[in-house]
């Protein structure tokens, strides 16, 4: 199971680095077919497309690498076991907000499928919405992961 998800970690890095990529790519290309009067009417919908599920799945890969944003100075001016205990705190409130996004996420996934992007027509925008809950399913097992580690680090009293 471990190289499963290892698989899927990297999977994830390459996939959101691609499709940031491809999305700069395609505004940029739709500016310039804009300013010689060919409009592309489709790249402004699909990388928003490609933008959504960047941002979401290198949020995971973000959190996982702990290069997120944190009150580090805080937690220096307390104890190791305080700073501990807050931060067991913080991802249990990180793992119910993400659980919340994921079930709404899917709710409205199914509410929006008929609504569909003006430049392409037939390509529904629930595979855009589906980037909120997929993303934060994989934050919370990430979240899941470091909650284990820090209990684990705990029992051993490092």
């Amino acid at each position: 199971m471990r190289k499963f998800y290892e698989r899927i970690c990297r999977l994830e890095v390459i996939v959101s680095a691609v499709f940031l990529s491809a999305s700069c790519l395609l505004i940029f290309i739709g500016a310039v077919a804009r300013s010689v009067d060919k409009p592309v009417n489709w790249s402004q919908d699909f990388s928003l497309f490609l933008f959504a599920w960047s941002v979401f799945l290198a949020a995971d890969v973000a959190l996982r690498h702990d290069k997120l944003v944190k009150m580090e100075l805080v937690l220096l001016k307390i104890s190791e076991k305080s700073a501990k205990i807050i931060t067991i705190i913080n991802y249990l409130l990180i793992v119910f907000f993400l659980a919340a996004l994921t079930i709404y996420g899917v709710k409205l996934s199914f509410i929006s499928y008929r609504r569909v992007f003006q430049g392409i027509p037939g390509f529904s925008y629930t595979w855009v919405i589906l980037c909120v809950p997929v993303g934060c399913t994989l934050m919370i097992i990430t979240s899941i992961l470091k909650l284990k580690n820090l209990f684990q680090s705990c029992r051993k009293g490092v």
